[in-house]
């Protein structure tokens, strides 16, 4: 078998998920499991990697597949903590009344909230948030769900503080010699190389997130105005293109200057500090308010199955800044855990889980479990138990209701990583033949060369839309787009950055956050219309993302 057929049978793989999610239309938690037996089969019997490599990768999946799901229980519990104790109706009620511009809203609401919202807890969460305060407050349910999605793009890559780089991007490129060797050469530790590809990827969100916003805008006047009117969308750019950078900006430098865990957090943190004030003296709104038509002239697509009404302010509503205060201390203990320069670090880092040499391979998984940020989520919830002065009843909901959420993504995520590392680690086999994702970096470079830049962000895109997850398209990804990178001479650090970018656009579209969107506001049955209003967001972002990257990796 020549090396053009090597690299269409390792397409295969990534092929079955498509084909299983897309084509047949079957659920992801029965999708992944045969996207894995597919993989191993191709594996043992194609690539003849030993049975007990195969296995060790196994074990390696079931650990990083661990971790991710400790963030994910460790998200949703905080955001479960603040709905009962109050604190996300206080935050949702100062959040109104900044102004009655539907353009100005849904930059503060969807846009800094949202990410804000990303950057701490991540896994689709602003949708659970934002999508419910933009049809409390008066938009259409299907304009709140659009949105959510749109936004889920520039925060993603460092959502859930980082998860998708920190985890995703380091399990893909994990133990691999080729890897090892490049840093070896440019005097990098692996931390030290995912800082340099949190840069990048905070340099290309930077300049491409900046005018989303306004794409934002442009998307709800075009879609759920009287007129339709672009031109509609487009008297708001001063305010828009303002939002955008007063979230771009310190986002970058937080990328680049402190790491990939904190760039949304603090962006979306920060964006708030800025905008709101201003939105609420007036600075560079529109002089002309924009309003949806009449809500008895909208279409019935364009309502829930679910009552829609207004917030009303409650008496009983707490204080802003203590509604506030738990996600202040969350980034706050954050930063304080990842400065090199203090020793909370170390000793956090020092409680490290170590199994080497797997089954007799040299497969190796490794676990810090106190440094992992779920960690710090805990000890948030604790917290905030005691200053909002919780209920222990109300805590035990807090926690009931993320079970069922987390076990609904157990059997899908956990497949997902095992394929991931299977497909990764099939280099060690008795067939002569790089891993899976090289072979297939060898065809793909091959064919685009120095072009490849371009198409880096849509395989990253294609990675989210078909696996439903930012992380897992870095996994599965990472290793393949390093391999093209070093095939074609450029910087793995800027290809890996666009892979990011890439994966973080196929998040706007993806159907696991289109279904857990619309079911936030009871929509039902609507992914095919919303996929399609969401496509040209997609295709700017991507596209943009490749054009900049073909730029930058000229002059650089």
């Amino acid at each position: 078998m020549d090396q053009l057929l090597y690299s269409l049978v390792a397409v295969v793989p990534i092929a079955t998920v498509f084909l299983l999610l897309i084509v047949a239309r079957q659920p992801a938690g029965r999708a992944m499991p045969l996207a894995y037996a597919v993989t191993v089969g191709i594996s043992l019997f194609v690539w003849q990697v030993p049975f007990s490599q195969v296995a060790a990768s196994g074990v390696q999946g079931l650990v990083a597949a661990g971790e991710i799901l400790y963030i994910v229980f460790g998200a949703i519990l905080l955001l479960n903590t603040l709905q009962e104790s109050g604190a996300i109706a206080s935050i949702r009620q100062s959040l109104l009344g900044v102004s009655r511009d539907r353009r100005v809203q849904v930059a503060i609401v969807a846009w800094l909230f949202g990410s804000f919202i990303e950057g701490a807890s991540g896994f689709g969460t602003p949708a659970v948030i934002a999508v419910p305060l933009l049809v409390a407050i008066g938009f259409p349910a299907m304009a709140a769900v659009i949105s959510a999605l749109i936004i889920q793009s520039t925060p993603s890559s460092f959502g859930a503080v980082g998860t998708p780089i920190i985890i995703g991007v380091d399990a893909g490129l994990e133990g691999v010699s080729a890897v090892e060797q490049q840093l070896a050469n440019l005097g990098l530790t692996q931390p030290e190389y995912l800082k340099v590809i949190g840069q990048w990827a905070g340099v290309f969100h930077g300049i491409v997130g900046t005018f989303l916003p306004l794409v934002l805008v442009v998307v709800l006047t075009t879609g759920f105005g009287a007129r339709k009117s672009v031109a509609d969308g487009l008297a708001a750019w001063k305010f828009a293109l303002f939002a955008g950078l007063s979230f771009t900006i310190p986002y970058t430098l937080t990328a680049w200057f402190i790491g990939p865990e904190f760039p949304t957090l603090i962006g979306g943190l920060v964006g708030l500090g800025i905008v709101v004030p201003a939105a609420r003296s007036g600075f560079l709104v529109p002089a002309q308010t924009w309003d949806f038509p009449d809500r008895e002239q909208w279409p019935e697509s364009w309502s829930s199955a679910r009552p829609e009404g207004r917030i009303k302010p409650a008496r009983t509503l707490m204080p802003a800044y203590k509604a506030w205060l738990p996600y202040v201390l969350l980034g706050l203990i954050l930063m304080l855990t990842r400065f090199e320069f203090l020793p909370i670090r170390g000793w956090l880092q020092s409680a490290t889980y170590t199994w080497s040499n797997i089954f007799g391979t040299e497969v190796t998984a490794r676990t810090q479990p106190f440094y992992l940020p779920p960690t710090v989520f805990l000890i948030v919830v604790a917290i905030t138990y005691f200053v909002h002065d919780m209920q222990p009843s109300a805590m035990h909901r807090a926690v009931l209701r993320a079970l069922p959420m987390l076990q609904k993504t157990v059997l899908a995520l956990g497949a997902a990583v095992l394929m991931a590392r299977t497909f990764i680690n099939s280099g060690v086999n008795t067939a002569g033949l790089n891993s899976m994702p090289l072979t297939l970096a060898n065809g793909m470079s091959n064919i685009t060369g120095l072009t490849w830049p371009f198409f880096a962000p849509f395989v990253g895109n294609i990675g989210s839309f078909v696996a439903g997850s930012v992380t897992v398209s870095n996994m599965m990804f990472s290793l393949f787009q390093f391999g093209v990178a070093l095939q074609i001479g450029v910087t793995t650090a800027a290809i890996l950055g666009l892979q990011c970018i890439g994966a973080s656009a196929g998040n706007i579209i993806c159907v696991s956050n289109i279904v857990a969107a619309e079911a936030t506001v009871g929509l039902a049955g609507c992914e095919g219309l919303l996929m399609r209003k969401v496509l040209l967001p997609t295709i700017y972002y991507t596209v943009f993302a490749g054009l900049l990257g073909v730029l930058f990796l000229l002059v650089f």
